[in-house]
Formats: structure tokens, sequence, C-alpha cells
């Protein structure tokens, strides 16, 4: 009878979540990409979300959540309806599409169970990114709190837990967006031009998952070391233990749904109880774009000769850094260019801005979020730059696994915006500069930024590269962008260092410079051009292109469209110019240009610059043709 009574409650409990998830729909109206239509609500993104370090047992609570929207005083006074996390409100796959703004709060509230074979042990939630400042109670008991939009965080919530029954899991979120001085990108509450809608709350994935209570592995940080031949490994973890154990595999392929890492024949293995953990490995397989050769890990952490806690992983084996040209006579210029695996190498790709038309921040599904990654690859680019925003780890995966190498951007504080009418006074004036472009001659000015401010920027930007720092695929960093929010530029660039000292630093892609990162970036709309140089710095066009064409149908506001400078006609017209600045990079290159950046992948709201339309349905130019011309352009550098 016991047993019949479990049954029947379980089942009530499938039949519940069923109706619920029969209930929700996309809100509005609006363009949507074909992967909205496979969103399932019952188990929206699936996926093990954090790839480098996975863990086989473990539990989403992405679905749909209870929510409401109050003022940012008031108390939680029950539901107003439901949200399908990890969708913002202001998306449609949201089901809400509802502006939260400043001076409100928005609440969450769920329940969950946690499985009987975890007794024992602690229970980590952990948040993929939460915009921007969480407050977390577990059955009535605050756990924790987070601020910063970008960054996963974890809590143990473990002696906050019930002994068995239903478990109330609840958040309050504040996010003031431009209306303040938090880090936030292209978000603003008054969106137009190349601002767009803000986003709040939980955007990427929440799960939770079981740890010993004696110890457990935070996180690893592998870099490869060419001269040596090693790969220099260092752990961070917590808790008792007497040494750390690492096995690198041969050949790891894939990350299933499960968590489970496919493993191949043992290359190299070893303990350690110290920082760090030299290993060397016999006939490296080095990752490029042309070879993104991936090798696993499996770490654990050991006691009295017993394993306590162990977890998957996977790591790439690459070199970057920077190397001058050849000079067989002094006739011959030699200029400074990106070295990959000590070969040099021209890096080309679009600006990536990261939003979706459904989904805002947070791509429908992981298809999605891996079908801009391979069309960059189809089209012959071998690099993206990630522009203001931060992905979810499986984006960072996808690049590591199919070859694709990223430029990494700190999303801003501020902007020069003219929605700087609609901010408090102070704000503003905190958040207004000068940006002098393409010049050395400096009449650009840093911005006015208040200690708390600076700050929080720095915790913020400390905890993005802390996170990602472990997939190869990045290989610059870019602290700030066309002098939005920019301050005290040497020291950012000098705590950037600091934090990753494997990786270059663009330290002002589009001014101000201060001559302290590696590279010169400059900007120019439409055509690519370079009209200043540094022979010291490797020299990049870090933004070109824009080419804006409306595809009908397919476009976020029909009457609301723009490109940089004149949008065109047809997809033909924006091939062709395309083609005439591949020819204009190619004398660019023989001039000491090391990379370019085209704006952009995609459209985004009434940006109509992409190479694909907002919804992803449409490319605008011929792909074959496309992938001839980006080849060729990186294979110009002789």
């Amino acid at each position: 009878m016991a047993y019949t009574g479990k049954l029947i409650a379980s089942l009530a409990l499938a039949v519940a979540a069923t109706v619920q998830a029969l209930a929700w729909e996309p809100a509005g109206d609006l363009v949507k990409t074909p992967w909205a239509a496979e969103v399932n609500p019952a188990a929206p993104h699936p996926e093990y979300p954090r790839p480098q370090l996975v863990r086989s047992e473990w539990q989403s609570l992405n679905g749909l959540w209870d929510y409401a929207i109050t003022p940012a005083d008031a108390p939680f006074g029950g539901a107003e309806g439901k949200i399908l996390v990890p969708f913002c409100p202001e998306s449609s796959l949201s089901g809400v599409q509802r502006k939260v703004g400043r001076g409100n709060a928005l609440w969450y509230e769920r329940s969950f169970t946690v499985p009987r074979k975890w007794k024992g042990s602690d229970v980590m939630l952990n948040f993929g990114a939460v915009d921007w400042q969480a407050e977390i109670w577990v059955n009535g008991i605050k756990v924790g709190e987070h601020s910063g939009g970008y960054a996963p965080f974890s809590i143990n919530i473990g002696a906050a837990l019930r002994k068995s029954g239903r478990q109330t899991l609840r958040l309050r979120v504040l996010d003031e967006s431009d209306m303040s001085f938090q880090p936030r990108g292209k978000q603003i509450e008054n969106p137009h031009g190349i601002w767009y809608t803000p986003v709040t709350g939980i955007w990427q994935s929440v799960w939770m998952e079981p740890v010993p209570k004696e110890a457990r592995i935070i996180s690893y940080n592998p870099v490869w070391d060419a001269d040596s031949g090693e790969l220099s490994l260092t752990l961070k973890a917590e808790g008792g233990f007497d040494e750390a154990r690492v096995v690198l595999y041969d050949g790891a392929s894939s990350v299933d749904d499960s968590g489970k890492v496919a493993e191949g024949p043992v290359v190299a293995e070893g303990t350690f109880s110290g920082a760090e953990l030299r290993l060397p490995v016999p006939e490296p397989r080095l990752w490029s774009p042309g070879n993104p050769y991936i090798y696993g890990l499996r770490l654990s952490l050991l006691k009295g000769g017993k394993e306590i806690d162990s977890a998957y992983g996977y790591t790439c084996l690459r070199s970057i850094c920077v190397a001058s040209d050849p000079k067989p006579d002094r006739n011959v210029n030699s200029y400074r260019r990106f070295s990959l695996n000590g070969e040099r190498t021209f890096f080309f790709g679009p600006l990536d801005q990261g939003w979706w038309p459904d989904g805002l921040y947070t791509a429908a599904t992981d298809e999605a979020l891996r079908f801009d990654v391979e069309k960059v690859k189809k089209w012959g680019w071998n690099m993206i730059r990630k522009h203001v925003k931060v992905e979810p780890a499986r984006w960072y995966w996808w690049c590591d696994r199919l070859g694709v190498t990223v430029w990494q951007d700190m999303p801003c504080i501020a902007d020069h915006s003219k929605a700087n009418e609609f901010r408090d006074p102070e704000i503003a004036a905190m958040q207004t500069n000068r940006w002098q472009r393409n010049s050395f001659l400096s009449e650009g000015t840093e911005c006015t930024v208040p200690e708390r401010w600076k700050q929080n920027y720095y915790k913020e930007w400390g905890e993005i590269i802390d996170a990602l720092k472990c997939f190869q695929c990045i290989t610059v960093w870019i602290p700030f962008n066309e002098a939005w929010g920019q301050f005290d530029t040497k020291e950012v660039v000098a705590f950037t260092r600091l934090e990753d000292p494997t990786r270059l630093v663009n330290e002002a892609s589009g001014g101000n410079y201060a001559l302290a990162g590696d590279i010169l970036d400059t900007h120019n709309y439409a055509c690519p051009s370079m009209d200043f140089f540094e022979s010291r710095l490797v020299n990049v066009i870090g933004e070109y292109g824009g080419l804006g064409y409306p595809v009908p149908g397919h476009l976020w506001q029909e009457e609301r469209n723009w490109g940089y400078g004149k949008v065109l006609g047809s997809g033909e017209e924006v091939q062709e110019l395309y083609e005439r600045f591949a020819e204009m990079l190619k004398t660019y290159i023989g001039m000491g240009c090391a990379a370019a950046v085209y704006t952009q992948i995609s459209d985004v709201e009434i940006e109509v610059n992409g190479i694909m339309t907002y919804d992803r349905k449409v490319v605008k130019l011929d792909e074959a043709r496309l992938r001839e011309t980006n080849a060729a352009v990186i294979n110009s550098l002789k």
C-alpha cells in the first residue's frame, strides 16, 4: 500500500507538471527562431550546463517557476503567474514578456525534492547567471546572495534542507540596468539604435548536485606550456584531502546530456598535493581551428588513499603569443602578428552580440547556441569577437569543440547613448566621457568613476575571467570598447594580466588608447581602414562593415531598420561590397593588419547589419562565395 501511495503521488506530480507545461506558450508576436518551437517547457535546456566540470549526479531546476514583480521594497505577496526558467521575463520564451525596470523587484519561487540517494552529502545550488543582484532563500532560510549579471555562482544549501519532502526555493532580483553602475553591455531601459531590450533575473540554467561533505573540487585551470611540452594544471578545492589526482584522456569527443565524458586511452596521469601539477604530454596534439582536438580530464580528491570527490572535464593544448614577421633584409617591413601554436595567424571573424529575438540573452535550445558557431566555421572564419556579453559555458564548449577562437569583451558599465537624458543627472555625469577615435593625440577622456563602481567592475571582471579561462578557445581579453565607461586603463590592463597572464589583452577596442596592452584596435564603418599604426603593438581592425539589408518578414520592427551607412536593397549588393572590403583587407594585411572583425553575425533588434536575419532563418549572402572570400583573406598572410 505504501508503494502504491508513492506511485500515485509521483503520477499526480507528473500530471501536474504536464498540465503546467501545456499552459505555457511564447508571449508576443515578434519574430522567433526555428528552435522556439522545440522548447520543451517541462525540461528547457536539459543538457548538463557546465562541460568543463561535470558531475554525473545532478538535477536540473529549469522549467516553470512562479514569479511576481513588486516595488523593490515590497515583500513577496504571492505569484502573479508562471515564468519559464532560464528565460528572462522580458523575453518571449519566458511566457511573460514584461519589463521589470528600475525600482522593482523580480521574485521567483518553486518547489523541489532532493533524491534520497543524496542523503549524507552537501547539496550545491548552481546558477549559470542571474542579472543582477540576487538574494536566495531555501525553506525560508536565506542561504546566500550574489551581484553580477554574467558570472556563475554556487551556494551550499545543505543546512537549509528539510530531511525529506518538498523544499521551497525563492529568489529576489534587483536590476537597474543602465540607470546605475553595473556592467550590462548593450542592455538599456529605452532601447534604440545599437542598444537593446534589458534582461532581468535568471537567464542561464539552474541546477543542483550533491558533493561530499569532506571535500570538493571547485574549478581547475589548465595551461599548455609549449616549450616544456607539459600541461600545467592548478586546482581549486575546499575541505580536507591529502592529494589530487588527474588523468588525461586522448580523444575525448563529447559531453552527453547525462554529463558523461567520452574517455579514450590514458595519455598521462599524476597526483599532487601542492598548488600545481605539471604533466608531461607525449606526442601532443595541438588545438587549432583546423584541428580542434579535445583531451578529456578526470579529476579527483583523495584522503588516506580513498577517493572523496571526482569530476570530469576537458582541455585543449594550444599557445597564443605575439610574433614578428620574418625579415629577410632591411628593405622589408616586419610587423607584429598573432602566433597560434608558433604559426603566424590572421584572425578573422564576426562581431557577435549573442542576442536572440525569442530569448534575448538566452538561445532557445543548445542546438540554437551551437548553430551560430557552426555557421562561423561554415563561412570560413576562424574567430568570433563576443561583444560586451558573456555566454553560457556550453557556448565556449562549442567553440572549443568546433574550432573557433574567441576574443572576449567585458560587458560595459556605460555608453555614449542619447539615453543619458533618461538617467539621473548624477549617473549620467559619471557615465559621460569623450571618445577619441583613431588617434594617439588623445583628446579622449576617461569616465569619472566612483570607487564603488571601480571595485564592482574589478569584482565582476575577475569573476568572468576566473569562470572562462579554462576554455582554450579564448585568446584575447577586451576590458573596454569605444571608451564606454572606460577608466584607469593602465590599471585595468594590469589587473587583467594578473588574473590571466596566459592570454593577450586588447585594452580598448576602438579607443581611447593608453598603449598598455598588446593590441592597437581601430574601428571604421563601413569599409575597413587603418588610419594610424603603432609598431610596438599588434595592429587590428576591431570593427568594420555593418552593411545593412532588411529582409521583409524577418524583422524585429518592420518600420524601424538601419545599418551603418546606406541600407542596401539586396543580399547581392551586400555580397559585392563585402568582397570589395575583403580585397581592401588583403592590402592592409600587407601593411601590418593582424586581424579584422566584421559587424556582424546576425541582425539584432532594429539593426539589420547581420550576415543572417535576427531569426536565423535567412542567410543574406551566398555561403559558398562567403567561405571562399574569407579563406582567401586569412590565407593572404604569407
